[in-house]
């Protein structure tokens, strides 16, 4: 069953059984576009990488060969591998892949139509109803442990990011390399530190920092894109050079109020926990109160 999403830039991550799907939308075409060799991967329980990739480049051999016209205009994306890069990877739309399933002799091809059809109902129903993306989201963070102020916090973020990313669409601005740029100019002018200083500080990796950080680190770094946004606005920025400055400023307006607050708290704003620290914390304060109640 489809049990998480996380959003990986302009894709995302699906979940099959705890097992990662690389996947991309076609706004365009309205259908859901799938790793192949991730979904080879799963469904024949191949050790590595590569050996699924060898599978299924013996197996698109034969279906070619045997005259499969569906494969015949197989898609390649570009999609982040497990080094971190992004790669050119054989992807396949649901059609495609249920000819492809056809094939794989394995006792998770039915669950994973299912899976299927339940990933495409949920996007059609979110893009009629966008409410409950929202809805999807809230229930994902409460399974893992954060408190409903955080959860709010949080999704009033991605909405925050959201009109900042269409102010950059509208100004030019590509997406991929540029927007890590301009996000990285926001990151540093607030925080002081760069977004992978920051996330080394917390002791991340491939996790996404904002959710890893507190309350007040989420709020400030609002108040960081808020801010370039409207600023993006005004100024009407044409080139990318005016666009970092832009977002420069926007986030030395938050950085200010970082810097505000730690003086008249005495205490650092950015903090090394991370998302497992404060799941402890909320389990922490949940089994004091029930030990108080006793």
């Amino acid at each position: 069953m489809l049990e998480d999403k996380i959003m990986d830039g302009n894709n995302e991550i699906q979940l099959f059984e705890d097992k990662r799907i690389r996947t991309a939308w076609d706004k365009e075409e309205q259908e859901w576009y799938f790793s192949v060799v991730d979904v080879v991967s799963i469904l024949t329980e191949q050790a590595t990488p590569r050996s699924a990739s060898t599978y299924w480049a013996v197996l698109k051999k034969r279906l070619i060969e045997e005259g499969t016209q569906l494969l015949t205009n197989c898609k390649q994306l570009k999609m982040k591998a497990a080094d971190g890069k992004n790669r050119l990877t054989d992807v396949a739309n649901t059609e495609q892949l249920l000819r492809i399933l056809q094939s794989i002799p394995s006792p998770k091809a039915e669950p994973f139509k299912m899976w299927l059809a339940q990933v495409g109902r949920e996007r059609i129903e979110e893009t009629i109803d966008p409410e409950l993306t929202i809805e999807r989201a809230l229930s994902t963070y409460l399974k893992k442990g954060y408190t409903r102020e955080w959860i709010n916090q949080r999704l009033q973020a991605i909405q925050v990011r959201k009109e900042l990313t269409d102010e950059w669409d509208d100004r030019g601005v590509k997406q991929g390399q540029e927007y890590a740029i301009l996000t990285d100019e926001i990151t540093r002018a607030w925080s002081d530190m760069t977004t992978r200083q920051y996330k080394q500080l917390k002791g991340l990796k491939k996790e996404n920092l904002r959710d890893n950080m507190s309350t007040l680190e989420l709020v400030l770094n609002m108040l960081a894109e808020a801010t370039t946004t409207e600023i993006s606005k005004t100024t009407e920025p044409k080139t990318f050079e005016e666009n970092k400055q832009v977002a420069r400023r926007g986030g030395r307006i938050a950085g200010n109020a970082r810097k505000e607050i730690e003086a008249d708290t005495g205490k650092p704003v950015i903090t090394n926990k991370n998302a497992i620290d404060f799941s402890r914390l909320i389990a922490d304060v949940i089994e004091n109160s029930d030990n108080d109640d006793k």
